[in-house]
């Protein structure tokens, strides 16, 4: 089972979308223990969405989807919209 995701970083207003094989582990990494990356500036990250995929490739495909501007749209509007 695969997991697209969508994070919230309240402090600096600012998304991310991604997806991974273990969610828990994966939000761990980007709260706690990543050194690098685009995600460690922004931290907290509050999980605000997500969706299974029983294949990769489903979920990179909807990754994609969603890191397009009308995905970006759909997530701002969850966060908008409460």
């Amino acid at each position: 089972m695969f997991k697209v995701y969508a994070l919230y970083s309240e402090k600096y207003n600012k998304i991310y979308i991604g997806f991974t094989s273990n969610l828990e582990q994966r939000l761990t990494s980007h709260n706690e223990l990543a050194t690098k990356g685009y995600t460690i500036k922004y931290r907290p990250w509050k999980l605000i969405h997500q969706e299974g995929f029983e294949t990769k490739s489903e979920a990179m495909q909807r990754e994609k989807q969603l890191k397009s501007a009308k995905g970006r749209e759909f997530i701002w509007a969850m966060i908008i919209n409460g």
